[in-house]
Formats: C-alpha cells, sequence, structure tokens
C-alpha cells in the first residue's frame, strides 16, 4: 500500500468534498431568503410553458397543451393565459451543449410561470452518453421545486393517497457530484436541510388540513440513515405539532413498499411524506394501482415556480420503433388536472379530471396499447374534448 498515493487521492476528495459542501451552504441561506407563494390572481397574465422533452415528450405535451388550449380558451382570448412552445430540452441538444439544460432553455422557462414539461432521458452509466445531469434534477433546483407532489386515487379499492416527496435534497441533491476517491472507492452523498424538510413538511399539512385529511405518514430509513433521514423526522415531527388535528404516525420505507400492497392497511393511508429517493420509489409503486406510471401525472411546487408532468420515463423505444403516436397522453392530462388546479381554475380543473375518468375507467370507448391495437394519442385527446363539451 503507497500511503503517499492514498493522501493524495484524500486530499483531492476532501477539496471535493469542501466545494459540494459550500454550494448546499449557499442554498441553504437562499432559502431563509426567499418570499411567499406567487399569487396567481394577481397576475395580468398567468405564462404557461410547454416543454416537450424528449422521446415520446414531444408527442404526448403537444395533444396535453391542445386539451389545455381547448379548456382555457376563452382565457387565452382574453389575454389572462398565453402558451409559449420551449424546445431544446431534447437529449441531443442538451449533449451537443453539454449542460442538462442549456443557457436559452433556462432562459425561457424562467420567462414562465407555470411550466407543463415532456418526459427527459438522463444518460445512465455505460450508456455511451456524457455524465450530464437529469434536466429534471436540475429544473427543480434550479426553479427550487421543492416539492413533487403525486396524487393515487383508486376508489373500488378505498386508495386516496397524496404523496409529498421532498424534491430538490436526499440522495439526488448532489447525484452527479460522486466521485472515485480510488479505483476501489466511490463515494455519493445525501443532503437534508432544516430548511427543506420545515418547508415541505408545512405544504404536506397544509394540504392534508384543507383538504379534510387526517393522517399524515412519516417515512423514512432513520433507523438506519441516522443523520440526515432522522433530521427529516425530527423536523417533520416539530410541523406536525402545529396541527394537532392530525394524526402523525411513521413508517421505513422498506415497510411501506409492503404496506401498499395489504388491503386492509392501505386504505388508512391519506397523506405520504417522504425525503427524495423514498419518495420517488414508493410513488411509483403507487401508481400501478391506478393503472401504472402511464396513468399518473405530478406537481412540482416552489414558492415562484411550479412545473407539471408525467413521472415516467421518455420511452425512447417507442420512438425507435415508430410508435410514438400511439403513446397515452394521460399522465400529461392527469399533470394538465393539478396545474389548473395550482392557478386557481378548480373548476376547469375538476371537469377535466371527471372527463378522464370518464374516458379512461367508466366509459372506455378509446383505449391506448401504445401499439397500432389501440387509439392514437390525438384520437384520445378528441375523446376527451368530446366528453368535456358534455359535461
Amino acid at each position: 500500500m503507497d500511503m503517499s498515493v492514498y493522501n493524495n487521492n484524500l486530499e483531492e476528495a476532501c477539496a471535493k468534498f469542501r466545494a459540494i459542501l459550500e454550494k448546499q451552504l449557499v442554498r441553504v441561506e437562499n432559502m431563509k431568503a426567499q418570499g411567499d407563494f406567487t399569487d396567481y390572481d394577481a397576475l395580468d397574465t398567468i405564462k404557461i410553458g410547454i416543454c416537450g422533452g424528449d422521446g415520446i415528450g414531444p408527442t404526448i405535451s403537444a395533444e396535453a397543451e391542445r386539451v389545455l388550449r381547448f379548456i382555457l380558451s376563452d382565457l387565452e382570448d382574453a389575454g389572462k393565459i398565453s402558451f409559449t412552445t420551449i424546445d431544446g430540452l431534447t437529449i441531443e441538444n442538451r449533449i451537443a451543449k453539454g449542460k442538462a439544460i442549456p443557457d436559452d432553455v433556462m432562459d425561457a422557462l424562467l420567462a414562465c410561470d407555470v411550466i407543463l414539461k415532456g418526459p427527459t432521458t438522463t444518460p445512465q452509466k455505460g450508456s455511451g452518453m456524457p455524465n450530464i445531469e437529469s434536466a429534471n434534477v436540475a429544473m427543480r433546483k434550479a426553479l427550487d421545486l421543492f416539492a413533487n407532489i403525486r396524487p393515487v386515487k383508486v376508489p373500488e379499492e378505498g386508495i386516496n393517497w397524496v404523496i409529498f416527496r421532498e424534491n430538490t435534497e436526499g440522495g439526488y441533491a448532489v447525484g452527479s457530484s460522486g466521485f472515485n476517491v480510488t479505483e476501489d472507492l466511490a463515494v455519493d452523498f445525501t443532503i437534508t436541510t432544516k430548511q427543506g424538510s420545515d418547508r415541505i413538511a408545512r405544504l404536506a399539512y397544509d394540504y392534508a388540513r384543507k383538504n379534510g385529511m387526517t393522517r399524515v405518514s412519516l417515512v423514512t430509513k432513520a433507523n438506519v440513515i441516522k443523520t440526515t433521514d432522522g433530521n427529516f423526522l425530527e423536523d417533520c415531527h416539530k410541523v406536525g405539532d402545529l396541527y394537532p388535528e392530525i394524526t402523525t404516525d411513521e413508517w421505513y420505507a422498506d415497510i411501506m413498499t409492503a404496506k401498499l400492497v395489504d388491503k386492509k392497511r392501505r386504505k388508512d393511508f391519506q397523506v405520504l411524506l417522504l425525503p427524495n429517493l423514498y419518495g420517488d420509489i414508493i410513488s411509483d409503486e403507487a401508481a400501478e394501482f391506478q393503472g401504472g406510471v402511464g396513468t399518473a401525472g405530478c406537481a412540482n411546487i416552489g414558492k415562484k415556480y411550479a412545473m407539471f408532468e408525467a413521472i415516467h420515463g421518455s420511452a425512447p423505444r417507442m420512438v425507435n420503433e415508430g410508435r410514438a403516436q400511439y403513446a397515452d397522453p394521460c399522465s400529461m392530462l392527469r399533470a394538465c388536472v393539478m396545474l389548473l388546479n395550482h392557478i386557481g381554475y378548480t373548476d376547469r380543473g375538476a371537469k377535466l379530471e371527471r372527463a378522464l375518468d370518464i374516458c379512461m375507467f367508466e366509459e372506455k370507448k378509446l383505449t391506448i396499447t401504445g401499439r397500432d391495437t389501440g387509439a392514437t394519442c390525438r384520437e384520445f385527446g378528441d375523446y376527451v374534448m368530446e366528453t368535456l363539451k358534455g359535461l
């Protein structure tokens, strides 16, 4: 063992670790200085950016935009709503620019109030692509979209869950900043801050109170990941104490995955509050009860910006096989429901949600299969709009 080599490796690792911590401390100060949430009623025009992404993203985003413009046509005509198309978030352009989000795309995003975003491809190790950070993660950090909210509802199964996933910390906060200390030792990091835990907890408990929900379940691995998960748990309990009418319980992430398939116990869950990684995994599992990730949308909420998207990936194989036109737009349409609710048009959001329930579960005049055995994306959009006319 050549200790001098090891010492050099350790010095380099410490310098990299220091740089990571310095950046996170700046982020903490930025959180402390934040103002209030955007008041959409006070805006002359609410600017909605449509960002197609890549893979099947442009197809399903375009259809979601078409339905959204149909619902908001009177407000668009009156100048209360405007739509902007934001290109350039394809994997090819991101690789060419060497950035998770190219500068011109970021400028366009920052000029919007809310964003409807299609799926994007994230290169993984061994893919032959450059190590570019996830566009989702980069957008959440740049716009400080700290809350990922994913509802799952299956009335006949007694399921009505709303999952609040912390969106900017945990294992994803510095996911592309890990490094190889030596050829034998690799290190990644998980990040938790008091400010980050507090604000996601307040949003979750506020939601529970406003929507008549009586239970918030905290999901961690604080028995093993004692510091970061432990701090998240403690901070969430402090917030929970401010809501005495709401019961708070604790679950370990591995047990929660099991209890969601327990037909008796799963009916008890209402609001689930989780750090980033566990929230990602468990919300995907939860979506399966509703019909799979292709049926589920989600909201990414910050104080100034909000972004709405599908929870599934970009499915490049569908594009390569010439099947993109058969992609299911339901995830993006569910995201549109959340977008409408967020900007204050809850009546229109409720109508779209009702239309989707009719088209997806009740009438089912058309079925999306992902192939030419089913309806096209556009045909399903037409079906939804025809249904809306009758509501």
